[in-house]
């Protein structure tokens, strides 16, 4: 069984905003004129850069997407491969089952992600929010056909 990690955030936005802030400070200590008070730039700084933290880290908790020996996590929420529809996964091509809760919370995908519908067990269709669906359906069909316990009985948090 090979594992999948799809991260669910990337600090791409923290080093950008850090290079602009550091640029600014090098234009208002090179430039004549007035100047920014120094702690102006540090509260400014601080802040920015706590906030931008904050919802990278979120971004991370919330929507990472996981696929291991005990199934499918997205988030907080985990689907065991036993409680996956296996006829459903196979036939899966593409697209989204409209309605359907997505994995990991909140009430749509986040941008830039596409849902791959998941069936369960129990009739219910979920929505694993992912960048690359066609790894993440590899990844669980590979899963799936290495289970063979029945259905584990956890709902988590998407009881009916």
């Amino acid at each position: 069984m090979r594992g999948y990690v799809e991260p669910g955030g990337t600090w791409r936005p923290f080093w950008l905003v850090t290079a602009a802030l550091v640029a600014f400070v090098v234009l208002d200590v090179a430039l004549p004129g007035g100047d920014v008070p120094p702690l102006i730039w540090a509260v400014a700084t601080v802040s920015v850069l706590g906030i931008v933290a904050a919802s990278t880290l979120s971004a991370r908790r919330l929507w990472t997407v996981r696929v291991d020996a005990s199934g499918l996590t997205v988030g907080r929420e985990s689907v065991a491969f036993a409680d996956i529809d296996t006829d459903h996964l196979r036939d899966v091509d593409r697209g989204v089952d409209a309605g359907a809760p997505v994995l990991g919370g909140g009430w749509s995908l986040p941008r830039g992600r596409t849902g791959l519908p998941l069936k369960l067990t129990d009739g219910r269709t979920v929505l694993a929010p992912t960048r690359d669906p066609a790894s993440l359906w590899a990844a669980l069909c590979d899963g799936v056909r290495n289970t063979t316990d029945g259905a584990s009985g956890t709902q988590g948090t998407l009881n009916p």
